[in-house]
């Protein structure tokens, strides 16, 4: 969506796979770096960028900039065939539930030793209930670690998905 103002142009548009503050200044470093660009203003909250650029900057470009920096451009397309920024849907509950309901069985029994009962499960049966948790629930850390990587950058899920599989 484009609006023209004082002979630039205001880019706004949604940002998808942003989780850190860190994410937010990859897309903003990376949308300065397109030529014709004034300013850049990325918000975490509402996931959107918005860009003050030069009539010649073509959206294009600015999207691949945001691309090439690891993450998507989300629109909605509306009745007349406009593209509108796209609604987060939030995150969906299950996952979180789901991962809670399968660390359980592995947390009581540490609770436990404060109490000073000594109690453990099998360590197959400890095994199967860690893997989905750590690979199956937790694989959007990997995704978002391995485009932060690709990006040549750092950020909350790369750490977490080292840190949970040196574990």
């Amino acid at each position: 969506m484009s609006t023209a103002t004082a002979s630039l142009i205001e880019h706004q548009f949604p940002i998808e796979g942003m989780t850190c503050a860190s994410c937010v200044g990859r897309v903003e470093k990376a949308l300065k770096a397109v030529a014709g660009v004034q300013a850049v203003s990325v918000n975490l909250a509402t996931e959107r960028a918005t860009v003050n650029a030069a009539p010649s900057t073509l959206a294009a470009s600015l999207v691949a900039a945001v691309q090439k920096a690891g993450y998507s451009v989300g629109t909605e397309s509306t009745e007349d065939g406009r593209a509108v920024p796209s609604r987060s849907k939030g995150e969906p509950w299950w996952p979180v539930a789901l991962a809670a309901a399968l660390s359980l069985p592995l947390v009581l029994p540490m609770l436990a030793m404060v109490f000073g009962i000594e109690w453990t499960i099998n360590g197959w049966l400890q095994l199967a209930l860690a893997t989905p948790v750590q690979f199956w629930l937790g694989a959007r850390f990997y995704r978002a670690g391995w485009k932060a990587v690709r990006a040549g950058a750092g950020n909350m899920d790369l750490l977490v998905a080292l840190g949970t599989s040196a574990g």
